[in-house]
C-alpha cells in the first residue's frame, strides 16, 4: 500500500506508525477525528477506505501487510455491522483500536456491540460511539506508541498539560 497520504498529512514523516481504516468515506466526518489528534501530535498516519463486506480481500491484504510496511497500531472504524475492527484484528498481531461510527437507525449501539463483542483470543481496544471515540483512537495510539518512542511520549504529556491548563484558566463556563 502506498504511504503518500500519510505523508501528506505529515511531511516529516519517515512513515506510518498508524493505520486509520474505515469502512466506507461517509465515516471519515468521524474518523478524520482521529487522524486530527495524531496530526496534531506529529504521529506519521495514513488513511484509507478498506470495507469488511465490499472489499473483503483488500481488508486481508491490509492487516497481513501492515506490520511489514511498519504499521504499529490500527485503528479501525466502522458503523452498522461494524465488522472491519473485528476482521482486522484476526488478520494480524497489531493492536486493533475499534472506533464505532454513528448510525442513524439504531445511533451508533449496534456498531458499539458489534466491535465490544470480539470473542476470546481475538481482541479489540473499544472506544465511544463517534467524535469522542475517533479523538480517544488516536490519544490511545500515541500512548501506545509512547511507550517505544519517547519523543512522542513527551508531545502526549505536553497535550494534557495543555488540556488540564485550559481548564484551569476557563472556570467560568459562561466567560466566552
Amino acid at each position: 500500500m502506498p504511504t503518500d497520504d500519510a505523508t501528506a498529512q505529515n511531511p516529516a514523516a519517515e512513515r506510518p506508525l498508524v493505520g486509520i481504516i474505515m469502512g466506507s468515506k461517509s465515516d471519515w466526518a468521524t474518523m478524520q477525528h482521529a487522524a486530527d489528534v495524531l496530526t496534531q501530535l506529529g504521529v506519521p498516519h495514513e488513511v484509507r477506505v478498506v470495507s469488511a463486506h465490499r472489499t473483503p480481500d483488500l481488508l486481508f491484504r491490509y492487516a497481513e501487510e501492515a506490520e511489514g510496511r511498519g504499521i504499529e497500531v490500527i485503528i479501525a472504524g466502522a458503523g452498522g455491522a461494524a465488522h472491519l475492527p473485528g476482521m482486522c484484528a484476526a488478520k494480524t498481531c497489531l493492536p486493533v483500536l475499534g472506533v464505532p461510527v454513528e448510525s442513524a437507525v439504531l445511533r451508533g449501539v449496534d456498531s458499539l456491540l458489534s466491535i465490544l463483542q470480539m470473542p476470546t483470543g481475538i481482541p479489540v481496544g473499544t472506544l465511544a460511539i463517534g467524535k469522542a471515540g475517533a479523538a480517544n483512537a488516536g490519544l490511545l495510539a500515541a500512548a501506545v506508541l509512547g511507550a517505544k518512542y519517547p519523543e512522542l511520549r513527551e508531545r502526549l504529556r505536553a497535550f494534557r498539560t495543555k488540556q488540564t491548563q485550559t481548564v484551569l484558566e476557563n472556570p467560568d463556563p459562561r466567560a466566552g
